[in-house]
């Protein structure tokens, strides 16, 4: 028998005892898991409560639920403990892997992309702007995230695209940093300096803008550490 989720945030441990039983290997990826009704038993909650917790391990790609066959195993791997992990990163590592990611999606933008991508960059660009007051920095955020995701995208690999998405929340961090610390903020004509890069459709002059691009943030945050 499972064990039984506790009285306190019971979806969520509902959740944790369905992850376990994956992750024991007890069902396997392609397995039906028990029905609802079953689920409520074994784990000692309601029925709606089990209905959170599948809700739950579906949006973290752990089950999924085919409509009239039942709630299979989709994987055994729960990012959500990886980002956990993550939160426990520096600000410096972050930045390390940030630049990484971001080398790799201009270089190979600098081969893949079309004149209509170039378009898009120059536009995302022109919308980026500078920090609003109003917004207390958020819109400015959802704007410089956008244009470095658009890099990403024009990459052409879907592996890269998904896991800067995954970090997102990471990325957001390095890029809100600039404008709460003392970390110099990249301006406009760095940020153009990328797009001139990969129109260039040199992918080591690429790689070469993003690093000049990430330099100042990672030498200052090196000078804190030393």
């Amino acid at each position: 028998m499972l064990a039984q989720a506790p009285r306190t945030s019971l979806a969520d441990a509902a959740a944790d005892s369905i992850r376990n039983e994956i992750s024991a290997g007890r069902w396997a990826i392609g397995a039906r898991i028990p029905i609802e009704p079953q689920l409520a038993q074994l784990l000692g909650v309601s029925r709606g409560t089990v209905r959170e917790a599948v809700k739950t391990l579906v949006s973290r790609g752990l089950l999924e639920v085919r409509q009239g066959s039942g709630t299979f195993v989709r994987s055994g791997y729960d990012p959500s403990a990886s980002l956990q992990k993550m939160r426990l990163a520096s600000l410096r590592d972050q930045f390390e892997v940030r630049r990484a990611l971001e080398v790799e999606a201009a270089r190979l933008a600098a081969v893949r992309h079309t004149a209509r991508d170039l378009r898009r960059l120059h536009t995302l660009l022109d919308k980026r702007g500078v920090p609003d007051a109003e917004d207390d920095g958020d819109g400015f955020v959802e704007r410089d995230l956008a244009f470095h995701l658009a890099i990403v995208d024009i990459s052409g690999n879907l592996a890269l695209a998904e896991t800067c998405r995954f970090i997102t929340g990471y990325i957001k961090e390095t890029i809100a940093s600039t404008l709460s610390t003392s970390l110099p903020e990249p301006d406009e004509a760095a940020h153009r300096a990328v797009v001139e890069a990969i129109a260039s459709r040199d992918p080591e002059r690429a790689a070469t803008a993003v690093r000049d691009f990430m330099a100042p943030m990672l030498d200052a945050l090196a000078r804190r550490t030393a």
